[in-house]
């Protein structure tokens, strides 16, 4: 695969990852806009991200059956209309019911990644996961901030008609650059659907892979919700917008997932995993001290939550490679059971932080982030596994 494909398919991940994300920041703006209250407004925030997880159900395992080209240009045309739809929004209704349809669509990031997986060689496997999940939290991360700052500027519509036209500009980019590749598998689409619940019952591997990255995800999550109540909180009485300064922080993860892929490619996935597992116990402790307040406490947050999305995505490019690694007829819905399993993982760790939270404050939570952490290392430490990518589990 050339660097300037590589490079392109990055930047198609992040715009469509960035899709999920960039309604967070202009829920206020479409409030006002369109003479609704914060509270419903968040309704379109909410059914973005369902119809995302019905597009990982519904349309991910579709990867092994469709070629790529068409099946990408097919979804990133959908995105566009969405979004277009969405911008020219009459009513809170249309606009829930664009959003949702977006969501549905803007898988195109877990569409790429088998497809590039399949492109390289395996001792490179590792090295373009890095890349493109860079280009994924580089969307996540910027989203909010593009569109925060357009909405300021032109209106809550302005975001949604920028992004249309980016997603639609990038369809018609790919339908050109693209190489064409032949389907991995044939069969009825119901038989797609029920492939990946089957994988997970038949491969070890991918099980293993499925449970650390949920666990991790799930501490994940749950640290990036309850951050926000301590930062506005008493103890720092903050604004939102500290939180927002707080995430950007984590853009050096973008420049350490290139270099954790190529360590997957030296030295393997598990060595990768015990390290981001030891990674996010370490962060445990470090986010614990940002309970005290003050410079001493906000750096300890700054410092923790570094270190907790350095490990959570380095471990999430060592799994991606894992599982790509098991079955190259069926990476679609491999990737499908295991970003399924992960999004999981995140809804419950951010259910779980809050209420943890409630009841025995932001100390309670980094227990929880650690115990969560604990489980995924003994996992990884007392079970058998294969010593290197791609070999599968030795007999017990």
């Amino acid at each position: 695969m050339s660097r300037r494909l590589l490079l392109l398919l990055a930047v198609t991940c992040g715009v469509a990852v960035g899709n999920i994300y960039f309604p967070q920041a202009v829920g206020p703006l479409i409030a006002a806009g369109l003479h609704v209250s914060p509270d419903e407004a968040s309704l379109v925030v909410t059914a973005t991200q369902i119809g995302y997880t019905l597009g990982l159900f519904l349309l991910v395992p579709l990867g092994d059956r469709l070629p790529h080209r068409r099946f990408l240009v097919t979804l990133l045309t959908l995105t566009g209309l969405g979004l277009l739809a969405a911008g020219c929004a009459p009513t809170l209704p249309f606009l829930v019911a664009a959003s949702l349809a977006v969501g549905v669509s803007t898988v195109a990031a877990q569409v790429i990644a088998p497809l590039a997986a399949g492109l390289v060689a395996d001792d490179g496997r590792g090295a373009v996961m890095g890349t493109l999940l860079s280009g994924s939290i580089g969307g996540m991360l910027l989203a909010r901030t593009f569109s925060g700052t357009l909405g300021e500027w032109l209106g809550w519509r302005a975001p949604y008609l920028a992004a249309s036209a980016v997603v639609l500009l990038l369809a018609w980019v790919l339908a050109r650059t693209l190489p064409v590749t032949a389907p991995s598998a044939r069969g009825p689409y119901k038989a797609m659907l029920t492939a990946s619940l089957a994988l997970l019952r038949t491969e070890p591997e991918l099980r293993r892979s499925c449970f650390y990255q949920a666990t991790v995800f799930a501490g994940f999550s749950a640290v990036w919700t309850c951050v926000a109540l301590l930062l506005t909180g008493p103890r720092y009485g903050l604004g939102a917008s500290a939180v927002g300064l707080l995430a950007l922080v984590g853009a050096v993860t973008m420049l350490c997932t290139p270099l954790a892929g190529r360590l997957v490619d030296r030295e393997g996935p598990d060595r990768v995993n015990l390290v981001s597992l030891i990674g996010v116990l370490l962060s445990a402790a470090i986010l614990a001290a940002g309970a005290a307040g003050g410079v001493a406490g906000l750096a300890a947050l700054t410092l923790g939550t570094v270190l907790l999305d350095v490990a959570m995505q380095s471990g999430m490019v060592a799994n991606q490679s894992r599982v790509f690694a098991l079955r190259p007829d069926a990476r679609s819905r491999l990737n499908t059971a295991y970003m399924t399993c992960a999004h999981l993982g995140g809804t419950a760790g951010s259910w779980l932080g809050v209420r943890i939270h409630d009841r025995a404050g932001w100390g309670g939570v980094c227990v929880l982030v650690a115990l969560l952490a604990a489980l995924a290392l003994a996992r990884h430490l007392v079970m058998p596994r294969p010593s290197r990518l791609g070999e599968r589990p030795r007999a017990r």
